[in-house]
This record gives structure tokens, sequence and C-alpha cells, in this order.
């Protein structure tokens, strides 16, 4: 039986780590939440409480790294708000981590917000151009993992990140004023995403740069108005004096490369 390590079981690594386990993997899966031990087990998962901090790492990381040949790191950068953590650093610290254990191959996810918001259409070629503090630190975070010699580390670069429990128009609903309509939007779902690494790992796609977006890109204001429809809520509204700036995220490369099939095509 394989065996892989996740760290960090929230909204996305949880469900990944009952799939894992669905296709005869062991997983063992990190959370910051002692309440959370308990689901995590329920759910056939070895659970550790691991809190990765600047400078240090609170838990048995060691443990949970140990007989693992794959580790899935999903803890996103907390820098909205007040929040300016150094994410490099808690990267860095992991990396001490990997580099003492078993651990060869490393799948870190990442955003497509390390690309700028130019109007071009953006491929794994396309120079990265981050705008935000949230991009910058993600990016560097992957060229430290990317350039370490100890271990393999594919990048799989999410859009926006939607599923049945979560969809950003529960949050536009009824807003005003909302910038960029005729932006496209560059989303993928749940199921894609547990999906497409399921896919990295089984088909052992290391060294590799991944952008993972549905190749489905109406505009904002198009794919919002249809959705509001759809689920009864109030229609948002969109500022049109201005152009609109966004991005169009291809995901040929996982097509091509993965021979991967969307699940979810048109969310």
């Amino acid at each position: 039986m394989k065996q892989i390590s996740i760290l960090g079981c929230g909204w996305l690594g949880l469900p990944l780590a009952k799939s894992f386990i669905e296709v005869g993997f062991s997983v063992n899966g990190s959370t910051t939440s002692l309440e959370k031990m308990d689901v995590l087990k329920e759910a056939g998962i070895a659970p550790f409480q691991i809190n990765v901090k600047e400078d240090s790492i609170e838990g048995e990381m060691a443990s949970f790294l140990e007989n693992s040949s794959v580790l899935i790191i999903d803890i996103p950068p907390k820098l909205r708000g007040n929040s300016n953590e150094n994410f490099v650093a808690k990267i860095q610290t992991v990396i001490s981590f990997i580099e003492q254990s078993t651990i060869k191959k490393v799948l870190f996810v990442s955003s497509t917000s390390v690309y700028a918001d130019d109007n071009s259409e953006v491929t794994e070629n396309t120079k990265p151009q981050p705008e935000t503090e949230s991009g910058k630190q993600l990016l560097e975070a992957e060229f430290q993992l990317l350039n370490n010699t100890n271990f393999q580390t594919t990048v799989l670069r999410f859009g926006g990140l939607i599923g049945d429990d979560r969809h950003p128009i529960r949050f536009l609903s009824g807003k005003k004023n909302i910038e960029n309509p005729n932006a496209p939007v560059n989303l993928i779902h749940q199921s894609d995403c547990i999906g497409i690494i399921q896919s990295i790992i089984e088909n052992e796609n290391w060294n590799e740069v991944f952008n993972a977006v549905t190749p489905y890109h109406p505009s904002r204001k198009e794919y919002y108005t249809q959705k509001a429809i759809e689920l009864n809520l109030t229609l948002p509204e969109f500022d049109e004096s201005n152009p609109s700036i966004g991005k169009l995220i291809s995901s040929d490369k996982i097509h091509r490369q993965l021979n991967y099939t969307f699940k979810t095509p048109e969310l």
C-alpha cells in the first residue's frame, strides 16, 4: 500500500485524502485544529495536529512525513486583512523537514494569482508577474521547492476554487459596482482539483508546472448573472464605466500531458 502525506486537510485536502483512501492509498493528514482530529480519524486518515510557523513547526512533523514518498502541500498564504505572515519562511521550514524525511516527491498547491491581469491568454510559458503580496510569496515558495535537488516538485496553479458548498456568487449576490464585468472567469471545481492531483501522482508527472482551470471562460457578468438566476439570488450589478482587466488561463497542458478530461466542464 502506498502512503502519502497531505499537509493541510481543509476544504480541498480532506476530500482529497478520502479520495486517495478509496483507491488504496494510506494517508497521513494534518490539521491545525484539535477538534478536527476526530474528523480525520473517522475518515480513515492518520491524523496529525501540525501548525507550521515561520521558524518552527508545532506537532510531530517527522512522524507525519515518515514512510511517505509523496507530500502534498495545501496550506495557502494568510495574507488578507491585517495578516502579514512570511509564507515563504513557512515553506522553507517545511523544506527543512522534507530534506530529513523519506519524501521524494512534492506536489505544491499554488494559484494563478502569480500571473498579471494584462488581458492576455496565459500558459505555463507565460512569465509570472504577481501583483498581490499573496501571489508574490506563492511564486517565491514555488521557486524554493522547484529548485531543491533533494526531491522532485510539481506545482499546480489553481484558478478560483468552487464546489457544491462554495461559490463566489454567494458573496457577489446583491453587490453593486463590481469591477471587470467583461473579464473571463477562471474557475475550477473541487472534483477536478482532486482528479488532476490524482492524475499527476498516478502518472508520475514531476518537475512540472501546471495551470489548472476549467476550459470554460464566459465573462464575469454573464457567468455570475446566470448563476444568480439559477440559485434564485439577488443579481449582482457591474460597473461598466471602465475597461475590464483580467486574463484567460489556458489549461491545454493538463489535457495534453495528463490526457485529463474535466469532470465539471461548465461549472
